[in-house]
């Protein structure tokens, strides 16, 4: 089946997560693989993909074992077929979930310990003194958030997408719409 016959809205999505791909710190090919195994209707081996997406062989192996290792991909078998298949977790909010998980092991974590490490510094300067305490506020800020969202995590998903749903809503009880609105008008020159 040569990448042709994917239906057009099909490669225009492919294509589209091939690009993102990049922006999001993997490479065009992940990118493309992981959009096809998403919207299939059912698990893909890797031949169908390599046809599919008129890929070498080699490089969707390479791609399923990184998407594999953030875990963005299961790997099946099927009674009578000696290949493995890959589908994609059936939930939004799972994948989510798990890709906002493995960002925070390899992005977020090693970040939150070289500040802690800073932190422990001494300082022998006022310039390095300085440079802490903004280190200390990253530090802070990054650990809020990381905080709010372990709590965001065990909210059920409906829940969740309710939370999400509230921001409009909670700025403007909290006023903060009117101040940031007015902040912004502050900075604009006249």
């Amino acid at each position: 089946m040569p990448a042709s016959t994917l239906p057009p809205l099909s490669r225009q999505f492919v294509a589209h997560f091939g690009e993102m791909g990049s922006k999001w710190g993997i490479n065009r090919t992940v990118g493309q693989i992981y959009a096809l195994i998403f919207i299939s209707e059912r698990a893909l081996n890797a031949d169908e993909i390599s046809e599919l997406l008129e890929f070498s062989r080699s490089n969707v192996s390479m791609g399923l074992k990184e998407l594999q290792a953030w875990r963005l991909v299961h790997l099946r078998h099927q009674p009578g077929d000696r290949r493995e298949y890959f589908e994609a977790p059936s939930d939004v909010w799972e994948i989510f979930r798990v890709l906002a998980e493995e960002r925070r092991r390899r992005e977020i974590e090693p970040t939150l310990s070289m500040l802690r490490n800073a932190m422990l510094e001494e300082p022998s300067s006022d310039e390095e003194r300085h440079a802490q305490q903004r280190m200390r506020e990253m530090h802070d800020l990054i650990d809020r958030l990381m905080k709010w969202f372990d709590d965001v995590q065990r909210l059920a998903p409906e829940t969740a997408m309710q939370l999400m749903g509230m921001g409009a809503t909670v700025t403007k009880v909290l006023g903060l719409k009117d101040r940031i609105t007015g902040a912004s008008r502050k900075k604009t020159p006249s």
